[in-house]
């Protein structure tokens, strides 16, 4: 283990696709500022440090830093740091202690034998958005109510983080995203809200989202595993899964980062996973 920053990208097998992240294996001689200014120097949405350590057991303490600010969970960076302890430790799987609880992740080989990471996310709930939530975010994105999916309602879903969840009527609808940076942050930093996922549904078990991310000081995210996880609570609490599914979503394509997010749902139970590799840049 080292205190040196790796990066990785996650939910690709291309280091120019993806969602890249910061790592560092040992950060127990860091403080918050400390790491605060690594992810800033790293300047990617998320740096995962892990600030704790027992190789034995494969648990590890784990806090997400974006080049702004503490975040509690961070979907990407989790697989990123997850692949990453698995090329170092062995095959088998690990436990997170995040300041958003525990987080298990199960670490397994692809069809094309690449590393996998499934995380379990914590408790997932999902409510619907307010009126006032919605013009305000409108208002930000530069979007109007005809814009929306009538189909799949405006919500605050959690998992981990809250996340807004708006889906959007038409794929040109989300492929047309300049937003007033300034005006949505403030927005979401009012209601607490970590990102604005943004979806489209080609299927019902495919859709395309975009994460705007400017809390953070980012524009956009190329993949968040977070908000997939809250989205799965989401369709879940809709009704509009009704057995074990796995749903796929495509992100990044449209900001030339292609993604590719897997999130297991059962109605049953009240946890999400999500599903994804990572690989290093170099």
């Amino acid at each position: 283990m080292t205190n040196e920053t790796l990066r990785y990208s996650a939910f690709t097998r291309d280091p120019a696709g993806g969602n890249p992240a910061g790592i560092v294996l040992d950060a127990s001689g860091l403080d918050a500022a400390e790491m605060l200014a690594v992810a800033a120097e790293v300047g990617y949405s998320e740096t995962a440090f892990v600030t704790e350590r027992d190789d034995a057991a494969r648990r590890f303490r784990v806090r997400y830093f974006s080049p702004l600010a503490e975040v509690a969970f961070c979907g990407h960076a989790t697989v990123a740091l997850s692949v990453a302890l698995a090329e170092r430790l062995g095959p088998g799987g690990i436990v997170l202690d995040t300041p958003a609880g525990e987080i298990p992740v199960a670490i397994g080989v692809g069809e094309n034998g690449e590393v996998l990471a499934t995380l379990t996310s914590v408790p997932t709930r999902s409510r619907p958005a307010s009126g006032a939530e919605l013009e305000a975010t409108l208002a930000a994105l530069g979007w109007a109510a005809g814009d929306l999916d009538p189909e799949l309602p405006p919500h605050v879903a959690f998992a981990g983080n809250d996340h807004l969840i708006l889906a959007a009527a038409s794929r040109a609808r989300l492929a047309d995203l300049a937003y007033d940076f300034d005006g949505l942050a403030a927005v979401m930093r009012h209601y607490g809200w970590t990102t604005v996922h943004l979806v489209w549904r080609e299927s019902p078990r495919y859709f395309h989202a975009r994460d705007p991310f400017p809390v953070g000081g980012v524009v956009e995210d190329p993949a968040t595993g977070a908000a997939a996880a809250a989205f799965g609570g989401y369709l879940a609490a809709l009704g509009l899964v009704t057995a074990p599914a796995r749903i796929a979503i495509r992100q990044g394509e449209d900001m030339g980062r292609p993604s590719d997010l897997l999130v297991d749902v059962d109605p049953e139970l009240d946890r999400t996973r999500v599903t994804g590799g990572a690989v290093p840049i170099a």
